[in-house]
């Protein structure tokens, strides 16, 4: 990078880290937004010292002046912007891409429509309890480029990869990729089913009999793609005894791969609920084994776990009525995973950024155990006549999270579940489904202890 022209295109997280590890490069930088100057004071202070040309919602820049893009994942092709930078034929990376150039290191990398965050976040912990280094970075952390390039010698970087940031990978090569499941997600980016898959398996295409595959041998979806594969597979299942690979077997964990079969740990000490969160589970201990981390280890740190913030994750019980916060459900398999995965009956908050998707599955997956769906946000009349039309008639639409959370507390009963889990994304509403998230366990708690001093049941 020394020395080389470089556009970076989004000044979001991704786009903040990749500059500061531009600079520490020795590159000249320039950074595009689409917003203005004005709304961009806050990300210019983090960058203060740094010398950059800067285009706030401006194309007026010469492209001969380019040697190279670093593309903010978000960003799409369609857009003004990166239209002209296409037409100049100038080279587009992300910061994936950029980061693998930048360490030696090995990268474990994870991708797959659900679970992802998860299953990173539990392979973290697994390499920290194995008294390793690593860095989780991708969706996670300060972005790729800078974590890779700040990661110490022999310190494993463990990815968790979406659709938009592999998509504009050629050579990225982990040592071990993993797609935890697939299921249609992100048509208005990627166009069509096929396209978005493609780009999921991106993450294994550059990897050869040196590096290691893992998929999930019950989601039929990625048998379709196994002809872009040119590595060691390895499966995992939830449901039936492989011959190899890692599988479930009189209630234990079973390694069975590379000449090894023995006992990981049983299934009943996994705290996380449900038969993703196994399925998460099982994936990230095959790569701790591939790894060499003993059984012990990843026993310990698996029974340790606690889940991840906005994935499905318990927040709290008031007046024997359990509330779980499923924000990361933002599309409708990662909601059903969740209807499937928690107590009836459920109070279901529901409802968002109209992604092109179709919810018809996401209805039938209620099957009695939804007594109530509470709809907000620009998908709500849509999710509402899908409803309808399934049978489903006890809907609630409301305006805001304060509205769906209120009315959640006076339908329900003890005993009841109120679960959000908008199979939307949140944009439109919040920045992020982390601040949505938050936002609903804020208001959760509020009327909870309003209502628990006020002792009205």
């Amino acid at each position: 990078m020394k020395n080389k022209r470089v556009l970076v295109v989004g000044l979001g997280i991704t786009g903040i880290a990749s500059i500061k590890t531009l600079h520490e490069l020795g590159a000249t930088i320039y950074a595009y937004d689409g917003q203005s100057e004005e709304k961009m004071n806050k990300t210019l202070d983090e960058l203060k010292g740094i010398d950059v040309k800067y285009y706030f919602d401006s194309l007026d820049f010469n492209t001969d002046e380019i040697d190279l893009v670093i593309k903010s994942p978000g960003i799409k092709f369609e857009t003004p912007i990166m239209k002209k930078l296409v037409d100049a034929n100038l080279k587009i990376i992300g910061d994936l891409e950029a980061g693998f150039f930048v360490t030696d290191n090995k990268f474990v990398a994870i991708t797959g429509t659900n679970g992802k965050t998860t299953t990173t976040s539990l392979i973290g912990e697994i390499i920290n309890e194995s008294g390793r280094k690593c860095k989780i970075t991708g969706n996670i952390g300060s972005g790729a480029l800078y974590d890779s390039y700040i990661s110490e010698k022999n310190e494993t970087i463990v990815v968790e990869a979406s659709s938009f940031q592999l998509e504009s990978t050629e050579k990225f090569k982990p040592f071990i990729s993993i797609v935890t499941n697939l299921s249609p997600d992100h048509i208005d980016w990627h166009k069509t089913e096929d396209n978005y898959y493609r780009a999921k398996f991106k993450i294994a295409a550059n990897q050869d009999k040196n590096d290691y595959c893992i998929l999930n041998y019950e989601d039929a979806l990625t048998r379709n793609y196994l002809d872009l594969l040119h590595t060691n597979i390895v499966y995992f299942s939830s449901e039936r005894v492989l011959e190899s690979g890692i599988y479930v077997e009189n209630m234990q964990i079973i390694y069975n791969y590379n000449n090894e079969k023995s006992v990981i740990m049983n299934v009943d000490d996994i705290f996380i609920v449900g038969k993703h969160s196994l399925e998460n589970v099982m994936a990230a201990c095959a790569a701790a084994k591939l790894l060499g981390i003993d059984n012990n280890t990843i026993a310990s740190a698996v029974k340790k776990f606690r889940g991840v913030e906005h994935r499905l994750e318990y927040f709290n019980t008031y007046n024997d009525v359990k509330f779980y916060n499923d924000s990361k459900g933002t599309n409708s398999d990662a909601s059903i995973t969740a209807v499937k995965a928690v107590k009836a009956p459920i109070i279901l908050i529901a409802g968002g950024y109209d992604k092109d998707s179709e919810y018809d599955e996401f209805i039938k997956a209620f099957d009695n155990k939804v007594k109530a769906l509470i709809l907000l946000g620009q998908t709500k009349e849509k999710i509402k006549e899908c409803a309808l039309k399934h049978g489903f008639k006890n809907i609630y639409m409301v305006e805001n999270m304060d509205e769906a959370v209120c009315l959640s507390y006076e339908l329900s009963e003890k005993g009841d579940t109120v679960l959000l889990s908008p199979a939307c994304a949140s944009w439109g509403m919040y920045p992020n489904y982390e601040v949505r998230g938050k936002d609903f366990k804020e208001r959760v708690k509020f009327y909870g202890e309003s209502r628990k001093n006020s002792k009205i049941k």
